[in-house]
């Protein structure tokens, strides 16, 4: 399959290769048919000698019919010009290959610098926020694929709260997080993104430069949209990063007993639990690039990151969420590996399902990936706040949403996930799909989660580990 997928790249209209082969091949038959005539002109009008005179007759392979000739002088002809062709191209272009990737065969290579990087087979579309969404990003980027980061622009804490009160964008925060993330780790440009200001009594304390360059960018090009595309191509990331509406949105939540709260910051400060969270003003305009990305995706991951602030907010407008139950690619909302003190205190792995679940509709999630490593949970002491998210009763789950368990965390931070385990079991839920030909998507067996014990439920779900 890849030889033939090659040939059909070399059939590319534009490679700008093919008129110079046939030019080539135009000369060499021009040369052969001058050489035929000479040679035809010799035999037929030079004498020679008559010893000589039958040694011609044999290499010229004049007792064998006129048509026997022909095919074998056009078959040797066209085997030797071939094969000779392929050496010396071969041998000519050697230290190119060798300093090239390995997958890449020479028909890439011309293809690539004739119309750029081809596009990757998957693109992944990942929804959320915060350091979770960063998280996640850093590990897909050293995979091929196209990745597009939706993120929520609904934060006021901190340098960005104070920024959006001063000039009235929407948070650059969580935007500035995903584009360092799919930055080069090694480059000073992303460090000096992330360098906060940490002079007490400064005007400047507690503000991020990467903030600060984006809002400065806003204010130069008029246009916040610009400025975020405009920082990403300073960064020079793999991917793209899209808010997912550019209208200055304010989280407001309710609580069980009718409180209202205004105001992200607020939130993990709250005396009751969540009711609901709603965005301020009410049914924000998406951004248009953020639908399309959704529309056109091949992967669609919800998460990981706070439930009520990085996930759902994104949701909360309306067009982002239409887009994504219309996406017929497979959605997967991948879990957090603890709760999250202040806003989702004493909340099971399938409180923070249902939660998501309730926001896209019934039959919209395909999967929720766990964490299944008991580290995060023997992390967790008795003076820590927090409760770990592991498998545990389904009973109440929809049975259309498959439970795929899988260790992410992180060996240095239990509490957190690892960007490498975490894009390594996204790819192995695809089954190789990330590959050419390989077989559709597909997810762990179904199991009947109402009956089945706890140890059969992880073993299901992690049977293609």
């Amino acid at each position: 399959m890849t030889i033939a997928r090659g040939w059909r790249t070399w059939l590319r209209p534009g490679m700008q290769v093919k008129r110079w082969a046939a030019l080539f091949l135009l000369g060499t038959v021009l040369t052969g048919l001058s050489v035929a005539m000479g040679l035809v002109y010799s035999y037929r009008y030079v004498p020679f000698p008559e010893p000589v005179s039958g040694l011609v007759e044999a290499v010229t392979l004049q007792f064998l019919p006129r048509e026997l000739r022909f095919l074998i002088v056009f078959s040797l002809g066209i085997a030797f010009m071939v094969y000779g062709f392929y050496r010396f191209s071969r041998e000519l272009i050697l230290p190119v290959l060798a300093h090239s990737k390995a997958d890449k065969g020479l028909v890439q290579i011309v293809a690539e610098h004739r119309f750029g990087l081809s596009r990757p087979e998957v693109n992944v579309v990942a929804i959320g926020g915060g350091t979770g969404l960063a998280t996640l990003l850093r590990g897909l980027k050293r995979h091929d694929v196209s990745i597009t980061a939706i993120v929520t622009v609904a934060d006021d804490g901190g340098s960005t709260g104070k920024i959006r009160s001063a000039y009235d964008i929407p948070a650059p925060g969580d935007i500035r997080n995903c584009l360092v993330a799919l930055a080069d780790d090694e480059s000073l440009v992303s460090r000096l993104f992330q360098y906060r200001f940490t002079q007490a009594r400064s005007e400047l304390d507690g503000h991020s430069f990467g903030n600060l360059f984006i809002t400065a960018l806003t204010k130069v090009t008029g246009s916040f949209e610009r400025a975020v595309i405009e920082s990403a191509s300073v960064l020079n990331i793999r991917g793209r990063v899209l808010p997912s509406t550019l209208e200055n949105v304010r989280l407001d939540a309710e609580l069980i007993d009718g409180t209202m709260i205004e105001g992200e910051s607020k939130i993990q400060y709250k005396e009751a639990p969540i009711h609901r969270v709603r965005l301020f003003p009410g049914d924000p305009a998406a951004y248009r690039p953020a639908v399309t990305a959704i529309l056109n995706a091949d992967l669609i991951v919800l998460g990981p990151g706070s439930l009520y602030t990085s996930i759902v907010p994104n949701l909360l407008v309306p067009d982002i969420v239409r887009a994504v139950r219309a996406a017929s690619a497979p959605k997967i909302y991948v879990m957090n590996v603890a709760t999250q003190t202040g806003e989702t205190d004493h909340f099971t792995a399938l409180d923070h399902l249902a939660v998501v679940d309730e926001q896209l509709g019934a039959g919209v999630l395909d999967a929720v990936l766990i964490n299944s490593n008991t580290a995060s949970a023997e992390a967790i002491g008795p003076d820590l706040p927090i409760e770990p998210l592991l498998p545990d009763s389904w009973d109440r789950l929809d049975p259309r949403i498959r439970v795929i368990a899988r260790d992410v965390v992180s060996e240095h931070n239990p509490l957190r996930h690892d960007p490498d385990k975490l894009a390594i079991a996204l790819f192995a839920l695809t089954n190789g799909r990330w590959h050419e030909d390989a077989p559709p998507l597909d997810f762990a067996p179904h199991v009947d989660r109402a009956n089945a014990p706890r140890g059969d439920l992880v073993a299901a779900s992690g049977a293609r580990e």
